[in-house]
């Protein structure tokens, strides 16, 4: 099938009820490498949405429950599968050191999305020519494809509290897949939402780290500070929530093996290294 003969999604987002005050929408046409997970949290006061998907498609228009009651959206980090769709909320969180105002190219080609982030050839070597399996709509042109700032920006650090009414979640500022990556934690409920600072991982999977942008040393700190919270269930970036026995499994790994890397004398990304990248360093 050519990319030009995409059949035509009727529905371009799946929205999936977690519990009785959260729900999570995904982009089923979209390749898992940016398939990514936008959270909906209600709250008693306001209702808070973390992450905006690819921005392939409108979410107003096709999930229009997330904008009902004035939604506090953060964006746990710049790469273009969370902020595509930011710019379709009046306000947007982010940490400083993402440049969700000066966002880095964006492509759905697989080749040039690998090159953009600094990506070793074998991983990209997985990645197929186009990122999405269906059209949102007849005449869809995959290569018009852009990433749009957030209309609206305010920066949030480490300890800013997001108010929601009847609970609160905290920021955490956890460096290392990215210079801004940060993670909301509700202590009352040890809910963490993650982002892409830790996910579920496949057999043979690692946690993303040699991209544009990254750094081992950061990452290795933030997963350590991690695992002293009392988290009970994680919310991520990408795939299915698990709990707090996983979380350490895949804490306990990634800080082994990047440790006898870091000792071994293995260099760390460099987003000066990067072909493509703006000033601004960030990139999923």
């Amino acid at each position: 099938m050519t990319p030009d003969r995409l059949p035509v999604a009727s529905r371009w987002f799946q929205v999936a009820q977690v519990d009785d005050g959260l729900s999570v929408v995904t982009e089923p046409h979209v390749h898992e490498f940016l398939r990514a997970n936008i959270w909906h949290l209600r709250g008693s006061r306001r209702d808070l949405v973390v992450d905006a998907g690819l921005g392939v498609v409108s979410l107003q228009q096709e999930v229009p429950q997330l904008f009902e009651r004035n939604p506090a959206l953060v964006v746990t980090h710049a790469h273009l599968d969370h902020l595509g769709g930011a710019h379709e909320f009046d306000t947007c969180h982010a940490h400083p050191a993402e440049a969700v105002h000066t966002p880095a190219p964006a492509t759905l080609r697989g080749e040039r999305l690998a090159n953009t982030l600094g990506l070793e050839a074998a991983y990209a070597e997985k990645f197929p020519d186009l990122l999405v399996d269906a059209a949102p709509a007849h005449g869809f042109d995959p290569d018009s494809y852009v990433l749009r700032p957030p209309t609206s920006y305010l920066p949030v650090e480490d300890g800013d509290v997001i108010d929601l009414g009847d609970r609160t979640l905290t920021v955490l500022h956890l460096p290392g897949h990215s210079p801004g990556s940060i993670a909301l934690f509700d202590p009352d409920q040890g809910v963490l939402f993650s982002g892409d600072v830790v996910y579920d991982l496949r057999e043979g999977e690692e946690l993303l780290d040699a991209i544009c942008g990254a750094n081992v040393p950061d990452y290795v700190d933030s997963l350590t500070r991690l695992a002293d919270l009392p988290v009970t269930v994680v919310y991520p970036g990408h795939g299915r929530p698990f709990d707090r026995r996983r979380l350490h499994e895949l804490i306990d790994a990634y800080v082994d093996s990047r440790t006898r890397s870091l000792t071994a004398g293995a260099r760390t990304a460099d987003s000066d290294a990067c072909p493509t990248r703006t000033t601004a360093r960030s990139a999923p």
